[in-house]
């Protein structure tokens, strides 16, 4: 896409007659992202202002360009912590991220230019969220993988697909008092409060409620919350995001108190069917560590394995260890499940928000 270029030179190539620069043109950029067969949701520009007005973190919309023309985008969010150093993420608090660009020579480009700005600043890494490997990156995790489900298409083919256990949980959470609710920023609350709990019960610091709150305002047609109601108590919810052709649920969460009512169960049906219903073609239930129950409970509705790989430069050579199941880490999350919850919420966003 042809544009007026705002931006700021990071890299210039007299070789190529290509410019790395910082860019300030969120049609253009977005034009961009839906263009390439790799873009995702977390691609989109308004990605990077949110991610700075709710942390408060530094944001680089790297992109390669060629006379006015943009070939390549890299987003990037500058993190400081004092346990994990000073790094450069693509993207951070979700899913996926990183490199998109015309070839794999202005992808390397832009993962160069973004190690040099790392070693400009004095920074200790650079992340990249990836769904698929890339040759000239040779540090790499892949301790994660998405889950993903192809959808029938339609209710009754999809019903019929499910296993004969999977189905009778189904039917006992209909059978129960459950009900379903679904509705846009105004129900941002009663998911909150959910997840919230869920993570204080996790021993995992929770993100601040304003990341949902500007997710609805920046993106009110894409996302919806999806809650489980029992009689007025809210015992399970969901954001669902739609893009392109999956509806993706990357925060989900439910009562300890309430499983006997197969609440999960109800959730997942009603946003597979609504996703049926839509026309969606896959259903993304988000990422998990292989073998975890959450992977479990993912694989039974027959969703299969995306690999994930978080791709790296580091200045010491080594992988980063940033996750809870660190043994440096272990008592503070005993800890962290003992919290009154009002403490939990208070002092957790501090904490997250320097956590990629």
């Amino acid at each position: 896409m042809r544009v007026d270029l705002q931006r700021k030179t990071v890299q210039r190539s007299a070789a190529t007659a290509t410019e790395v620069v910082l860019f300030d043109h969120p049609a253009a950029w977005n034009a961009y992202v839906s263009s390439h067969p790799r873009g995702t949701f977390y691609h989109r520009f308004e990605w990077l202002p949110l991610i700075a007005r709710v942390f408060g973190h530094r944001v680089l919309p790297m992109a390669m360009v060629l006379g006015d023309q943009i070939v390549g985008i890299f987003p990037l969010v500058h993190m400081r912590s004092m346990l994990f150093g000073r790094v450069l993420v693509s993207m951070p608090f979700v899913n996926y991220g990183g490199l998109l660009g015309d070839s794999p020579e202005i992808e390397e480009a832009l993962w160069n230019a973004a190690i040099q700005t790392a070693r400009e600043h004095g920074l200790s890494s650079v992340e990249a969220r990836h769904l698929t490997p890339h040759r000239f990156i040779d540090q790499a995790k892949q301790h994660k993988v998405g889950m993903t489900l192809n959808l029938a298409p339609t209710i009754e083919a999809q019903w019929k697909a499910f296993n004969a256990k999977l189905r009778n949980q189904i039917r006992k959470s209909e059978l129960s008092s459950l009900s379903i609710r679904v509705g846009g920023a105004t129900e941002v609350g009663a998911f909150y409060d959910v997840f919230a709990r869920n993570m204080r019960d996790l021993g995992t610091p929770v993100y601040h409620r304003a990341l949902f709150t500007k997710l609805f305002e920046t993106f009110p047609e894409a996302c919806r919350v999806f809650t489980v109601r029992d009689h007025e108590t809210v015992v399970a919810a969901a954001i669902a995001i739609a893009h392109r052709g999956t509806l993706e649920v990357p925060w989900a969460a439910s009562r300890r108190d309430a499983l006997s009512l197969c609440p999960n169960h109800r959730l997942y049906w009603e946003l597979i069917q609504h996703a049926i219903k839509a026309g969606f073609t896959q259903f993304d239930f988000g990422r998990s560590t292989p073998g975890s129950g959450p992977y479990k409970f993912k694989e039974q509705w027959g969703a299969g394995e995306v690999p994930q790989f978080w791709e790296y430069w580091t200045a010491t050579g080594s992988l980063p260890n940033v996750t809870p199941h660190n043994p440096r880490y272990t008592l503070a999350v005993r800890l962290w499940k003992t919290l009154p919850l009002r403490v939990a919420n208070t002092v957790g966003p501090w904490i997250v928000r320097n956590i990629p």
